[in-house]
């Protein structure tokens, strides 16, 4: 016979449910933070080795210039690799591109993710939804289990107890 992990569960369909791994718990995008720290990197190199070599004509302030216009380049894509999901006992903090949402886990419905789409988005008691872009489709096996793991946690912390049910 089998041995069971401890918080495993059958469901009805007979697949196996794992439980949630502790929290806290931080979710963030791989591929973009790549590409955007990458990015960032090779500009700042290129705009420092263009300061360097640009003709005797170019004086210290254009110089200057260069070096900060790869710095303000290298900022603008850190917005790029900013979002990320942080799950704990008592909130669901999503933290975006620009704005950062703090959220209660019973002001979760529902997570999900078409097919297609690039990131999540989560339904809120409110009737709004919002997006989580710290799961991304592009990080292929990594996005599902990341979404897969959230769910796992909104099913344990974010639903009441209906009346009359033990």
């Amino acid at each position: 016979m089998p041995t069971r992990d401890v918080g495993d569960e059958d469901r009805v369909d007979g697949s196996r449910r794992r439980a949630p791994q502790a929290l806290p718990v931080t979710f963030r995008p791989r591929n973009i933070r790549f590409v955007a720290y990458g990015l960032a990197v090779l500009i700042m190199a290129t705009m420092a080795a263009l300061a360097v070599i640009m003709p005797e004509g170019w004086g210290l302030q254009d110089r200057v210039f260069l070096l900060l216009l790869g710095v303000a380049i290298g900022g603008g894509l850190r917005f790029l690799a900013r979002p990320r999901l942080e799950l704990t006992e008592e909130r669901v903090t999503v933290v975006n591109s620009i704005r950062t949402h703090v959220l209660v886990w019973p002001e979760i419905i529902d997570a999900r993710m078409p097919v297609g789409e690039p990131w999540p988005s989560i339904d809120l008691a409110d009737g709004s939804t919002l997006a989580v872009m710290a799961i991304q489709s592009s990080d292929g096996d990594l996005a599902r289990a990341n979404l897969d793991e959230f769910r796992r946690h909104l099913r344990e912390r974010g639903e009441a107890v209906e009346p009359g049910r033990d």
